[in-house]
């Protein structure tokens, strides 16, 4: 449980995509994300608080934030605007949201378009593709999307906007993993598990996905990505917890 615990901290993307967020909650954010079990890997907000959470954060915590959020529509200008506007303000990361209606009506050549321009927009950032994985009806148009994202050179696949009825689930996991571990570039691509993670057992479920199908080595924060506002304090939980020494138990490295 602490390896696990440890790990998930390390990959976590501390996540805050509500519609009320204001400067207030982002200071909050970023708060937490120094607190004393250690630092996340990234925080996520909306890309109009890019800015102030990246003056905020130190270097090591990266900044992402979403584009083509949280609907997907096919609207390829939005995307390429809201990409550019993140890069602008430093954001290190971008969560793309994959056009998944478009695709699901039978139309892949529009969604596939869409992430290869931003593809091109963001070279040498840092791009997940969520594809809204709960709302995809079939496991071949859950392949579909991972290869859309696969050939245009995204660097993770994404479950879940978190803003669906259904967001991460193992089934879906295992189908998104198996794409990468399937692909020419399975080594250089890594999975973000989000919605519905709020435990340290929640991600130690993803995390014995992501060694069975793509081996230890993607056991780390360039591979592996949890997206969650609740995680953190469940870690919390297991990396303080007093022993019986009554201190706390040292965060130490995963």
């Amino acid at each position: 449980m602490i390896r696990d615990a440890r790990l998930a901290l390390a990959c976590l993307d501390l996540t805050s995509l509500n519609d009320a967020d204001d400067a207030a909650a982002v200071d909050g954010l970023c708060a937490k994300a120094q607190g004393p079990a250690g630092r996340p890997a990234a925080l996520c907000v909306w890309p109009r608080f890019v800015a102030q959470a990246r003056a905020a954060l130190p270097a090591s915590i990266r900044v992402a934030a979403v584009a083509n959020f949280p609907d997907g529509a096919l609207d390829t200008e939005r995307a390429l605007r809201e990409t550019q506007a993140i890069l602008d303000a430093g954001g290190d990361e971008v969560d793309l949201v994959l056009p998944w209606r478009a695709l699901a009506a039978g139309d892949g050549a529009g969604p596939a378009a869409l992430v290869q321009a931003v593809r091109a927009a963001c070279a040498g950032k840092t791009l997940k593709l969520i594809i809204e994985s709960g709302e995809l009806s079939s496991p071949e148009l859950i392949r579909q999307a991972c290869r859309i994202g696969l050939d245009a050179g995204v660097d993770f696949l994404k479950t879940s906007t978190g803003k669906t009825s259904t967001g991460a689930t193992p089934e879906a996991a295992r189908l998104m993993l198996q794409a990468i571990a399937d692909h020419a570039r399975r080594d250089s691509v890594g999975f973000k598990a989000s919605g519905g993670v709020r435990t340290v057992a929640d991600a130690a479920v993803y995390i014995t996905l992501v060694r069975e199908l793509l081996g230890e080595s993607a056991l780390v924060p360039a591979r592996l990505r949890f997206g969650a506002s609740g995680l953190l304090a469940d870690i919390e939980a297991v990396l303080l917890r007093q022993d019986v020494a009554g201190k706390p138990t040292a965060p130490g490295v995963y």
